[in-house]
Parts: C-alpha cells; sequence; structure tokens
C-alpha cells in the first residue's frame, strides 16, 4: 500500500497549504482528497508534487506491505 503521511510533513516543512497547492500545481480539490485517503493518484499528480515542492518521491510517499 502507497501512503503519503509523508507530504503532509514536507508541506509543512516547506510552508505550503493545501491551498497553495491548488493554486500552484492546479491540484484540485478532489486529488488532494484522495491523497489524504491513501488513495490511488495519477503519476503525473506525483511529478508535480515532487516538482513545486522540489523533493523526491520518498520525501511525499512510502511503500507499507500489506500484512494480508
Amino acid at each position: 500500500m502507497i501512503v503519503f503521511d509523508k507530504l503532509w510533513i514536507t508541506m509543512k516543512e516547506k510552508g505550503f497549504s493545501t491551498y497553495k497547492l491548488r493554486e500552484k500545481c492546479g491540484i484540485d480539490s478532489k486529488t488532494i482528497r484522495r491523497l489524504k485517503a491513501n488513495e490511488n493518484v495519477e503519476t503525473k499528480t506525483i511529478d508535480k508534487l515532487c516538482s513545486v515542492l522540489n523533493c523526491r518521491i520518498e520525501d511525499i510517499a512510502e511503500f507499507i506491505k500489506d500484512e494480508k
């Protein structure tokens, strides 16, 4: 499972709010809701996030093995 818990930490460190993501990245509120719920997002969204936050993928997302 991919989780985006690190995204919120990185955003806080860099002074970004969800409002700023919508305005600077063009990421809509539906996508932000999906990120908060750790649901699927497109790779172009991840690319936009890494570009605007000037970070790497591992700074915003993490793979957690499902123990099922």
